[in-house]
């Protein structure tokens, strides 16, 4: 009897796997394999999660806290949201405006299955993150790149925006601090936006603000929603606990907005994973509602890291860094790398062959910047110690000094 062979569903035959999943998993291989990487790659902190968090969590184990919870979360943690971000934002969220996923990744991607029917656009401004437009894709939309340039600092104009709108648009997606460029938007940016918006009622935002705590600016985050109170109705938030929490694993993000689009996300969401981990929740009522002195710490950390990286990769022939305002990112222009041959000979005529000679030839791993839209560029994650970025830093200025 022959086997049957396996065919997946159209929906995934159409997406990639993430490109910084990909990328990670590759550096653990080549770490298995004994080799030494100076891994950039992963958006992930490099601090343990706060013991006060932690010390939730037992605690919530230990009183027996572990079975289901209603499908938008404890009582607690909506609290907790709608404490939060009454605090940040100024907007009181009732109940019926909350939900609770897996990560903010989920509440994303429940967001898209929740509104799109095949054909509906989704504006993504470029440099975007890695999934928005196969998230899109994968729901039977069309993701529309906005591109966006160096002067205005990467970020969307009202101009581009009113170029990429049509009548099946559907989303504006703005993440704010971004991933990988660290843009963040004024007030003033975004009520400019907001103008644009005001002429076509059938396109909602959502506005990813996961990076919303980690800063360097030195003045507060405006949100979207707070910048334009008269568009609230047609403005979803997303945010969780990952990035500024130091919480990734915990796998707890949140999203709130329209309660009619809230309860089409619920709804989903009780067919699906039923709920987040409890535990999680407990840790994550605990990381909101707590000390924040971590944050403010951990902030500082950042800033440092992210001024020591710039210092040293400027000083690189062909490398033109972008200096991020939030986040933990820096995304580097390397259009002086292209047409420069290897050592061996080989010719680096695309951002993907730079940074698989950065990974073979100097032992350190970054993404290339097609994977977020905008070439030729690559990003590396400064959530890890000043040590290894200047060890990474000084192997990616020897490799560029090998070109010819």
């Amino acid at each position: 009897m022959s086997a049957v062979q396996f065919t997946p569903a159209a929906r995934v035959q159409r997406i990639r796997e993430s490109p910084s999943s990909a990328a990670a998993n590759r550096v653990r291989e080549l770490k298995a394999e004994g080799r030494p990487i100076v891994d950039f790659t992963v958006g992930e902190p490099d601090f343990d999660t706060p013991q006060h968090v932690k010390d939730a969590a037992v605690a919530a184990i230990a009183t027996g806290e572990t079975k289901y919870t209603p499908v938008n979360g404890t009582p607690a943690l909506r609290e907790a949201i709608r404490t939060r971000m009454e605090r940040t934002s100024g907007i009181r969220y009732h109940d019926s405006e909350i939900t609770v996923g897996g990560g903010g990744k989920q509440i994303l991607y429940l967001t898209f299955t929740a509104t799109l029917d095949p054909g509906d656009e989704v504006i993504i401004p470029a440099p975007y993150w890695v999934s928005y437009p196969d998230m899109v894709l994968a729901n039977d939309g069309v993701p529309v790149i906005a591109p966006t340039m160096a002067d205005n600092g990467y970020k969307l104009t009202p101009d581009a925006l009113r170029q990429a709108i049509t009548p099946k648009t559907r989303w504006l997606v703005i993440n704010a601090p971004g991933n990988p460029t660290g843009a963040v938007y004024t007030a003033e940016e975004i009520r400019g936006l907001a103008d644009v918006l005001a002429e076509f009622p059938q396109v909602w935002v959502l506005t990813d603000e996961i990076y919303d705590e980690i800063l360097f600016t030195g003045i507060g985050f405006t949100g979207f929603a707070e910048a334009v109170p008269e568009l609230r109705d047609r403005v979803f938030t997303v945010n969780g606990v990952s990035k500024a929490y130091a919480m990734t694993g915990w796998r707890l993000g949140y999203g709130v907005g329209p309660a009619p689009l809230v309860a089409a996300i619920n709804k989903l969401q009780s067919q699906s994973s039923s709920c987040p981990s409890s535990i999680s929740q407990a840790a994550a009522a605990a990381a909101l509602t707590g000390d924040q002195s971590f944050v403010t710490e951990s902030v500082q950390a950042y800033r440092e890291r992210r001024d020591r990286a710039v210092e040293l990769l400027t000083q690189v022939d062909g490398l033109r860094p972008v200096v991020p305002d939030g986040a933990f990112y820096l995304f580097l222009d390397c259009a002086g790398l292209i047409g420069k041959r290897t050592p061996a000979g080989t010719s680096l005529d695309t951002d993907q062959d730079v940074t698989l000679y950065f990974l073979n030839e100097a032992g350190v791993a970054v993404i290339q910047g097609s994977a977020y839209g905008s070439e030729p560029f690559f990003r590396i994650s400064f959530a890890t110690s000043v040590a290894e970025i200047e060890r990474g830093a000084a192997a990616i200025a020897n490799a560029v000094s090998r070109l010819s």
